[in-house]
Formats: C-alpha cells, structure tokens, sequence
C-alpha cells in the first residue's frame, strides 16, 4: 500500500455496516416483519433471523478493516468482486432464475479457487452482497465454507510449487547428485552400490 494512503479505521466501518443494516431491517420492518430463513430452506430445520445481522455485519467489517493496511492493493479490489457475485447470486434467487443462480454459484467457485477468497474483506463483501436477500448469516456460513475450501486448495498449491522450486534448486545445485552431468555421474546414478 502506498505510504500516502489511510487505512480506514475500523469503527467507521463497523459503523456504516450497522447503520446500513439496522435500515435494511426496519425496511423489512415495515414490510410485515423481520425475515427469518431456515437451514437449507427446509421448514423442518431452525430459522435464522435476520437480525443477527446487527451483530455479524459490524464485526465482520472491524475484522476486514484490520487487515486493509497490511495489503499489496487497494483493499477495495478485494471487496468488490464479491460483492457483485454476492448480488448477482441473490437477484438470481430472487428472481427464480435457478440455471443462472446455479451458474453465479460455479463461478464463485471457480473464482474462490483463483484468488485469494480466504480474505476477511472478500468474505465481507460476499456478506454484504447476498445479506439483503439472506440475511447476513446463512451467506457468512457458505462464504465462510467457500473461504476455507479457497484457503486450502491454495495453500497446498503454495506448497507444492515450494517444493518443487526447492527441487529444481536442488537439481541445479553443483556437487549434487542430480546436479552432475556427463558418462561418469549418470553410470553411478545407475549402479547399485555393492554390498
């Protein structure tokens, strides 16, 4: 991050996001009640209602705030993208549109598997994008899922591409046994030692 630009502080944001969220609930207030969803949308499982949303969403953008300073780039970079496709996912629902719900849900997907979706400002803007549909909950539970499954798989793709850099380090390295070249090492490399 460049030496000129401010971090923005974390009670501002916690802030907004309650501000944002306690209008989004007395909008739904007086629509005829907060919205409660259940588990996997089955009746037979508990509902969450959308009000815990006031306690998720400012706790969650404190925790993406403490981190913005520390990034390479604009940390906004990394709360955009998943807004949109948080959006995109719920108007999709919204609208009924499964093949195109289904279809923003493998891009997500996919796209978690790419770029750093383990970050705290990605999981909020995925919140933040699918909480006007949701609620902040169920989203925070899936991003969170999508999240550990990106932090993994990149994770051990980090490892590997280590070791293997480590390897071929190795390989080049003179002295070693896979470093050396010509009649001589590759014989050795093919007799057995003797016993």
């Amino acid at each position: 991050m460049p030496a000129t630009a401010v971090p923005p502080p974390r009670l501002l944001f916690a802030g907004l996001a309650l501000l944002a969220e306690a209008a989004h609930l007395l909008w739904e207030l007086q629509q005829g009640g907060i919205v409660s969803h259940h588990l996997l949308a089955r009746a037979d499982l508990p509902a969450v209602s959308n009000a815990w949303g006031l306690l998720v969403l400012p706790a969650l953008a404190a925790w993406a705030a403490g981190g913005w300073p520390a990034r390479r780039w604009p940390w906004w970079l990394g709360l955009a993208l998943p807004l949109l496709l948080g959006a995109g996912l719920s108007l999709a629902f919204a609208m009924k549109l499964g093949a195109l719900t289904e279809a923003v849900f493998l891009l997500t997907l996919l796209l978690a598997l790419l770029l750093p979706a383990h970050r705290a400002e990605t999981l909020l803007g995925f919140v933040l994008g699918m909480s006007w549909t949701f609620g902040a909950v169920l989203p925070l539970l899936v991003g969170g899922l999508i999240a550990l499954l990106s932090w993994a798989l990149r994770g051990a793709w980090r490892r590997l591409r280590t070791a293997g850099a480590a390897a071929r380090t190795a390989a080049r390295r003179p002295g070693s046994a896979a470093g050396r070249s010509g009649p001589a090492s590759a014989a050795a490399a093919t007799t057995p030692p003797a016993r």
